[in-house]
């Protein structure tokens, strides 16, 4: 295929935003080998492991864990400048996460800085990837951290964590998300010490602030609550939209990297940098928004939309329009769930769904792409079958006595 048909740099904004990024389009086989060869590289020789969530909550815990170590960021070499990694696509379709571009490439990193704190990034849906890239390539007696990351069954991840208990001298895993009571007696009777906090009060970095024993510095402290202002949706300090941007945007070893150093009182330069890429997030933001139909579903009123964008900022919108619940689908076909004081169910929507998350942020992938044909269908109705799927999980919750009087819609695309 020639490259330039997936290049994203070139497209057109009406384009950009009804497509996937050009990580969509590498197959998984090559990119779990690359994801593979970059966990064995940076636990070669580590005595600690963190396998995290790349978005800012997930990295907030690393930076606590390599504090906590004495693990430092300039150390060996490593470059104390603060110009961040202008890598286009870096992450993973996390459900905290600010998704212009939820299919990442994974990004090659010659010459990055040894750490003894190895970090693995893992997303909610190859967690037990990273799990075994630490049982496989740790050294015989590491500690191994897990961070912002729950598991929708324990199954999903029972072999990988009984090899790592079995590599590893401790397992932590430290959480927020809605955990089900046997998925975590489970993860605790597999030999994990599991902390899992109030998702309505805590972020993960709270979480393990509060859990490791040590001393932190004050700006650690400042980087958790402004970590938990975005990631709980409050939104009262400015700080956590740039610490949540910079997450998407930088190379997650930037990030933790740079917050070690500075906190969320991150450096002009890398500022100026996010203040320049939000100019593309914001317009694709209001084409998501300007797209968005609406859906009375028993007691609820549901906004519903399609795009690349920040999911996050198109669910406000929707919000204030009068939305009890928002929809937002992506071209790559996952989509994010999000709730308000009205409807406090999102996780019960996505875990129908195939997936999970918090009772007002969650996130899905349904299960009805079975080739690239549906895909097509996907990007051409604007995500017309996905958003059904989803709405009809929501109809499931609406009460008997509100449902029979139901009348029923139409699910039309702008």
């Amino acid at each position: 295929m020639d490259d330039s048909l997936i290049e994203s740099s070139d497209l057109s904004l009406a384009r950009k935003s009804v497509i996937p990024g050009e990580g969509f389009f590498i197959p998984d086989s090559l990119e779990e080998s690359q994801e593979e060869q970059a966990a064995a590289d940076a636990l070669d020789g580590a005595s600690v492991a963190v396998v995290a969530d790349p978005d800012a909550d997930g990295l907030a815990c690393v930076a606590l864990i390599r504090e906590l170590y004495g693990d430092d960021p300039t150390a060996d070499g490593g470059d104390d400048s603060d110009a961040p990694d202008t890598a286009e696509d870096n992450s993973s379709d996390t459900e905290s996460d600010l998704s212009l571009d939820a299919d990442a490439v994974v990004e090659d990193a010659p010459g990055r800085v040894s750490h003894d704190v190895a970090l693995v990034p893992a997303g909610p849906h190859d967690l037990e990837d990273g799990i075994e890239y630490v049982a496989e390539y740790g050294t015989e007696g590491i500690d191994l951290f897990v961070c912002d990351l729950c598991p929708d069954r324990y199954e999903y991840v029972e072999d990988e964590l009984d090899a790592a208990v079995e590599t590893a001298d401790t397992v932590r895993w430290f959480d927020h998300h809605q955990w089900e009571d046997d998925v975590a007696a489970a993860v605790r009777d597999a030999g994990a010490e599991l902390v899992v906090g109030d998702s309505d009060e805590e972020c993960s970095a709270d979480v393990a602030l509060r859990s490791l024993d040590h001393d932190f510095p004050r700006h650690y402290t400042e980087l958790a609550a402004v970590t938990r202002d975005h990631d709980l949706w409050i939104r009262e300090d400015p700080r956590s939209d740039d610490l949540a941007d910079f997450s998407y945007w930088s190379d997650a070893e930037e990030y933790v990297d740079t917050v070690m150093r500075h906190g969320p009182d991150l450096p002009e330069e890398v500022v100026e940098f996010i203040e320049e890429q939000r100019v593309e997030k914001e317009a694709l933001i209001r084409r998501a928004v300007d797209r968005a139909d609406v859906r009375e579903i028993g007691p609820w009123t549901v906004g519903v939309t399609y795009g690349r964008c920040s999911q996050n900022e198109v669910a406000e919108a929707m919000r204030e329009k009068g939305a009890d619940a928002s929809v937002v689908v992506k071209p790559a076909g996952s989509a994010s769930i999000r709730g308000t004081d009205e409807f406090e169910r999102c996780h019960e929507v996505a875990r129908q769904v195939n997936g999970g998350g918090h009772p007002k942020a969650a996130g899905c992938k349904p299960d009805i792409y079975d080739d690239m044909l549906d895909y097509a269908n996907h990007w051409t109705t604007r995500g017309a079958v996905t958003k059904q799927v989803i709405l009809d999980a929501f109809r499931e919750l609406v009460p008997e006595d509100v449902a029979d009087g139901e009348p029923t819609d139409s699910d039309g695309d702008q």
